[in-house]
């Protein structure tokens, strides 16, 4: 396995913690494409850096301290699989989409995730141009408490859906991943 893949991804892992448009630039494919971008912003589905780095804003938007310890690598010059955990603490909204509407809105809990995940990179002409991930989302929900539901986690969800609070979280991450993605255009 070419060493050049491996530290393409970890980079991309990097971009993720960071938002550094600088380094999205070096790492990510023009046409690269994020096929986990369904339960995201709008933003987070445009192909290249611009999306990577709306990802990048969507999960630090609800998620502080925002790291991807790396536990395994395999993979050649073209693929690259990578078995990490998703860990950080919940300070902000955590918003998911479906078909470009708002989903679900978790109201910050304060609570710490940590998780595994599974992510299959593809590397073309030097650049990571495509990821699709397994993850572990019901573990993380239940870190969060919202599966199973604790009694309190879940009015709050409830209260923030009929106060209007789940639609205007929905609207600032996808304003904040809009410009994270803005910011890609501004390296060309």
């Amino acid at each position: 396995m070419g060493i050049d893949a491996v530290d393409l991804a970890h980079k991309l892992f990097r971009i993720l913690e960071t938002g550094d448009s600088q380094l999205a630039a070096e790492v990510v494919h023009p046409d690269f494409h994020n096929r986990e971008a369904a339960v995201a912003p709008e933003a987070c589905g445009l192909l290249g850096p611009a999306g990577v780095l709306a990802s990048s804003a969507w999960m630090r938007f609800a998620f502080t301290e925002l790291s991807f310890p790396i536990t395994e690598t395999a993979g050649n010059d073209s693929q690259v699989w990578m078995r990490l955990r998703m860990q950080g603490c919940h300070t902000g909204p955590f918003v998911r989409f479906r078909n470009g509407a708002l989903d679900q809105a978790i109201p910050p809990t304060g609570r710490s995730i940590d998780f595994e995940q599974i992510h299959v990179l593809e590397v073309r002409d030097g650049k990571v141009a495509a990821h699709e991930a397994v993850r572990d989302d019901v573990t993380m929900l239940g870190q969060l408490g919202v599966f199973p539901p604790i009694p309190a986690v879940a009015l709050r969800m409830v209260s923030w859906k009929l106060a209007g609070k789940a639609a205007r979280a929905a609207a600032d991450v996808s304003s904040a991943a809009a410009d994270a993605a803005a910011a890609s255009s501004r390296q060309r």
